[in-house]
């Protein structure tokens, strides 16, 4: 079948649109994270997103809305993360893994439970972008919004807290609250993440754009735009490789990412040499 008759399906439809919206969210946010060295965070939370969706399984919650009831354990798991970190006590690494290390084991009991893993619990640790629902579809639309309203209104003061969390406290912003925040939608691209790359994958999406955008000495605005742009690129021919080739367009698009961070490596060592 042509590439142009598979556009026509609504649910390849649902596919590209929502995979656009979560690259975005990811990539915008991996930005910050990146910069305060919260990388590893994607990957705590798809661990916790592993247990969270194990829970709502077992529970018998409908397919349709297992993002949604997954939701709220992530989004406490995450907060239980920025407790720990702000507590001085456990460095930020380590809380990463503490929590990551309760979700995962608690995934793994509860599919012992329910007589091992299943197709419905496969297609979420390896991606599959093509059963995405209406309801994710609208989920992924809305907190795309959240998140462009959230930094355009905190714009000055997630930049504040990036480069210096001390200073920025003592200049009178309020850092909890960005960091709560910050945290909040990390958790929910997170947990819509998992339908574009699969659990196994969350974290690229959040690291490997910014990534490559920061590469580019861009000004801080650029940056966020020039990651969001790789991101969005990288699900588009993802998504189109993978129907051509017969593909996972999980891994298409994370290997797709990767080759945008080394082609822009690449670049940046044979430019100057030129000149």
């Amino acid at each position: 079948m042509e590439l142009g008759n598979i556009l026509n399906y609504e649910f390849v439809q649902r596919a590209f649109i929502a995979g656009i919206f979560i690259a975005a969210i990811a990539s915008i946010l991996g930005v910050f994270l990146v910069l305060r060295r919260f990388s590893l965070i994607g990957d705590g939370l798809a661990h916790i997103t592993f247990g969270s969706v194990a829970v709502v399984m077992l529970i018998g919650i409908s397919p349709a809305y297992i993002t949604l009831a997954a939701l709220p354990l992530v989004m406490v798991s995450s907060l239980a993360i920025l407790k720990l970190t702000q507590s001085r006590i456990i460095q930020g690494d380590a809380a990463i893994g503490i929590v990551s290390s309760i979700g995962i084991a608690t995934g793994i009991i509860l599919i012992s439970l329910s007589k091992g893993y299943n197709i419905d619990l496969f297609s979420y640790l390896f991606g599959n972008i093509l059963t995405v629902t209406q309801v994710e579809l609208i989920l992924s639309f809305i907190v795309f919004l959240i998140v462009v309203a959230t930094v355009i209104i905190f714009y000055d003061d997630l930049l504040a807290v990036t480069f210096d969390e001390e200073l920025a406290r003592t200049m009178g912003v309020k850092t909890k609250r960005i960091n709560t925040i910050l945290f909040l939608l990390t958790a929910i691209a997170a947990v819509l993440a998992m339908k574009v790359a699969g659990i196994m994958l969350v974290s690229a999406m959040l690291i490997l754009p910014p990534l490559t955008a920061l590469q580019l000495s861009f000004s801080f605005r650029m940056t966020i735009f020039s990651s969001v742009l790789f991101s969005v690129l990288s699900v588009i021919f993802g998504l189109v490789l993978a129907f051509l080739l017969n593909i996972p367009a999980g891994g298409t698009i994370v290997l797709l990412n990767i080759g945008f961070l080394l082609f822009v490596f690449g670049a940046k060592k044979i430019l100057p040499s030129k000149r």
